[in-house]
């Protein structure tokens, strides 16, 4: 997921902005498909009562932007206008912060939210656009117009940022009593000013430095962005087995790798683009050399010591919460040798090579499957789940509000996010790269546990709340990803309940071993750049060579020369640092989340649309804990390890039971998963 920060815009827009990595090599998404039918009845049973089905002939697969702007002349007209609208802000509220009142303040907030809710349907109209083709010469322009309104308005508001992230407890306080109706804002001051008043502009002067700095990262960004899906994932051709010439490429590269049985193509493939990346390691080391001098300038600007620091305080965590996550990660990575050791055993090979580990363990890898399956399948896996999940999910796939389809070719950029609309009250707009194979399902649901979120958040509570810390936000796709392979397990055969949870087991690693890897990838190469002044490609690969080594199996052989696989990481050139290991945090709670869902799902309900209702109306640790009793440390993370060591063992009795039973129905269901949740497999 990517979420751009309110706090580094300056404002309070873009707070929705979610990037998945479908690019992350190894272990992406867990090939799961059930092989129940769905029934021709207009309805599915939620916790026996009757809701509305997906009708396929409703279904929609491209965005519809027009209830944005009618044409490209409303969004230029809409860009004029904001442009002016930022100076009548600066203008009506400059010499009033003077002599701040709480009415004065109450106004500001109000013009601040207006203007913020504009400025975000503009970014996401350039942004969305821009995302369907980078080479688009319009679109590329308006998102930079739009990046460059962000830091103007930035600057224009700059007095009022200085002002209240200055006041003490006395000043905050004669204004709260001043004007009663603050209170509703009271959490938002706290953590968008009182929180960071060591962490501040001195003055207008130095805030208007940091705005250009961020403008600088935003561009950087977009130019990474542009080089990855034009250059670095552009890898060229390769000969199949067959004689058809294959062009390799961000989509074509994982589909080979998950589809084709030939292990020769797979080599190819593998080979093609980890020599390529190489070539081009030392232009985005160029690139990544200057956005992370940047990055930390931004940070001891505002007092940080660097940008993790900055990255951690923003999240409301500390250097030794992650410290002890990598450290439980580190210490258990042995858990999954025995997963590498059934893949290994699955696949009939002495030894397991980087391009084994895509491979789908199913005599049909290479089926397709409709997007309208795939959606059918994800709607089974809500059955559970409060009506409003269904809701949500109907008006988003039937609503124009999701691109479904890759084309490389013509520019779309690799990956997929979720964007918010929360200004809107509006269903998200979701970013594909569907390409038809049963691993794309979990990359839906996943994107549309982010929508979800946004769309209960847009109506639950005022838009200023409408955010929350990265790893917070990615708790409901993770949570969606558990919902998914779990129907799939309890309801498929059980060939596929075996594939479907060995693939599942395969993201675990990805979560627990290469995501928090990443992050440490950005924090060692950020220390160089800062060291040297910059980096070389082979400085960037030697990095993520040494902690593969660190992170990764011992039972896999990986290729002698250092990798460049950081090149094509979308989330390294975020301006929301050190993204990543978010993505292992937020799995962490959602295998707990998963628990109480599984032992009592009416309570769990309850409060979990509670909790994604709630926003950022209340500090994150403090709604975690409210809601679920949850607390983020190291007991937090090995008892993740937990389950996933019970995970593997539960395959590995599905596989024996399997084995056994090959001459039944291939259509009995295991349903396995329930004892699994609710312990009783563990007292086994």
């Amino acid at each position: 997921m990517r979420q751009k920060s309110g706090k580094r815009l300056a404002l309070g827009i873009v707070k929705g902005l979610i990037t998945l990595g479908l690019l992350l090599s190894f272990a992406t998404f867990s090939e799961c498909s059930a092989s129940t039918e769905i029934t021709n009845s207009s309805e599915i049973l939620y916790m026996g009562q009757p809701f509305e089905k997906l009708n396929p002939n409703e279904v929609t697969t491209e965005w519809n932007n027009s209830y944005l702007f009618n044409s490209k002349e409303d969004a230029l007209k809409e860009l004029e206008v904001l442009n002016n609208r930022s100076e009548e802000i600066n203008e009506t509220f400059r010499p009033k912060f003077e002599n701040l009142s709480g009415s004065v303040l109450l106004n500001y907030l109000n013009a601040d939210k207006e203007f913020s809710k504009s400025l975000e349907v503009l970014y996401v109209y350039a942004y969305t656009q821009n995302s369907k083709n980078v080479s688009d010469p319009f679109f590329a322009s308006l998102l930079m117009d739009s990046q460059n309104l962000v830091t103007e308005y930035g600057k224009a508001t700059s007095f009022a940022t200085v002002k209240l992230s200055s006041l003490n407890k006395e000043e905050w306080d004669r204004l709260f009593s001043e004007e009663p109706k603050l209170e509703e804002y009271r959490p938002y001051l706290e953590a968008k000013y009182m929180r960071f008043s060591d962490h501040r502009a001195m003055n207008e002067s130095q805030a208007a430095y940091i705005a250009d700095l961020e403008n600088q990262r935003m561009k950087l960004e977009t130019e990474a962005f542009s080089e990855i899906t034009n250059n670095v994932t552009m890898a060229g051709n390769i000969t199949l087995a067959n004689g058809d010439e294959y062009s390799v490429n961000s989509q074509s590269y994982n589909t080979l790798l998950s589809t084709d049985q030939n292990r020769e193509d797979r080599k190819k493939c593998y080979d093609k683009r980890f020599y390529h990346l190489i070539n081009e390691s030392d232009s985005m080391a160029a690139l990544y050399s200057e956005k992370a001098r940047l990055d930390d300038l931004d940070a001891r600007e505002l007092n940080y010591t660097d940008c993790y620091n900055y990255t951690l305080y923003s999240a409301y965590l500390n250097r030794t919460q992650i410290d002890e996550m990598n450290t439980v990660f580190k210490e258990r990575k042995d858990v999954f040798e025995d997963y590498n050791e059934f893949r290994k055993n699955k696949l009939g090979l002495e030894k397991l090579k980087p391009y084994d580990l895509l491979l789908q363990l199913t005599d049909q890898p290479g089926k397709n499957y409709t997007y309208v399956e795939a959606l059918q399948e994800i709607q089974n896996s809500y059955s559970r789940m409060d009506p409003r999940f269904n809701e949500i999910f109907l008006k988003m796939v039937t609503g124009n509000f999701v691109d479904v389809y890759p084309d490389p070719e013509h520019g779309k950029q690799p990956g997929g996010y979720t964007y918010s609309l929360c200004s809107l009250k509006s269903p998200a707009l979701v970013f594909l790269n569907y390409n038809g194979l049963i691993s794309d399902q979990k990359a839906i649901t996943h994107e549309l546990g982010h929508g979800i979120n946004f769309y209960l958040m847009g109506n639950s509570v005022d838009y200023l709340y409408c955010s929350g810390p990265i790893y917070e936000m990615e708790v409901p796709s993770t949570f969606n990803e558990e919902l998914f392979v779990d129907y799939v397990i309890q309801n498929s055969d059980k060939e596929t309940a075996v594939n479907v949870l060995s693939q599942h087991i395969g993201e675990y690693q990805n979560y627990f071993t290469r995501q928090p890897m990443i992050t440490e990838f950005e924090y060692k190469a950020h220390q160089l750049c800062a060291e040297n002044g910059t980096a070389s490609g082979d400085d960037l690969n030697a990095i993520w060579t040494n902690l593969s080594k660190e992170y990764g199996s011992d039972s896999v052989e990986y290729y002698d020369e250092d990798s460049a696989e950081w090149a094509y990481i979308n989330h390294i050139y975020l301006t929301n640092n050190y993204y990543t290991f978010n993505y292992a945090v937020s799995k962490a709670i959602t295998l707990s989340l998963f628990k109480q869902y599984k032992e009592d799902p009416e309570t769990f309900n309850k409060n979990y649309i509670a909790y994604l209702s709630a926003g950022s109306t209340m500090p994150p640790e403090e709604k975690l804990k409210k809601y679920f009793g949850i607390e983020i440390n190291r007991q937090l993370f090995e008892d993740a390890m937990d389950v996933v060591e019970l995970r593997i063992q539960e395959l590995n009795e599905l596989e024996a039971k399997k084995s056994a039973n090959e001459s039944g129905s291939a259509a009995k269901s295991l349903n396995t998963s329930g004892f699994f949740w609710t312990g009783e497999y563990k007292n086994k």
